[in-house]
């Protein structure tokens, strides 16, 4: 739900879900066909997981960072991990990079550029997100939701970047 300020998106479990699937449509759609599904982590671990389960696709994860002060809601400096994590060795062929929104776009700029120059057995790489802030200088290749007053998202999961075991204890104490 989008607030009437177009400040804020709120966003469900079942709508989050709902349009990783549209996500899943919109690439199937497209006739492309991948080798390996690469999700940026954190954003891009649940619809990674998503997608490589639905297109039967093995994940590979590579670890960013740029969202760490105030609970994960001030953009801080870009961190890329040196390796990726794969089942299959090495990433090769076509790979599909997944992440879930092009905020800035400037995180997947910055990883599209070192896959190119340091992973050549990569033959082929396109991205998808779910949601494409109109701020982002990047443009991914699929996209579910074009956000034209680029607000901030709340994900149905963010509520953990605050919670801490003391408050589940508390919680869930009898």
């Amino acid at each position: 739900m989008l607030t009437e300020d177009g400040k804020h998106l709120y966003v469900s479990y079942d709508e989050y879900h709902n349009l990783i699937e549209k996500l899943a449509i919109r690439i199937h759609q497209s006739g492309w066909q991948f080798d390996t599904i690469l999700c940026l982590a954190r954003g891009g671990m649940r619809p990674g997981d998503i997608l490589s389960r639905v297109f039967d696709k093995p994940l590979a994860i590579m670890s960013t960072s740029s969202y760490r002060s105030e609970a994960g809601t001030v953009q801080g400096k870009l961190d890329i991990a040196h390796y990726i994590t794969t089942p299959k060795g090495e990433i090769a062929g076509k790979v599909l990079l997944v992440d879930d929104l092009a905020d800035s776009g400037h995180t997947l700029n910055v990883v599209i550029q070192q896959l190119k120059n340091n992973y050549k057995p990569i033959t082929e790489l396109r991205s998808a997100v779910i949601w494409t802030k109109a701020l982002s200088i990047f443009s991914p290749d699929y996209s579910v939701d074009y956000l034209p007053t680029n607000p901030w998202i709340h994900q149905p999961f963010e509520s953990y970047d605050s919670l801490r075991p003391e408050n589940l204890i508390q919680k869930w104490s009898v």
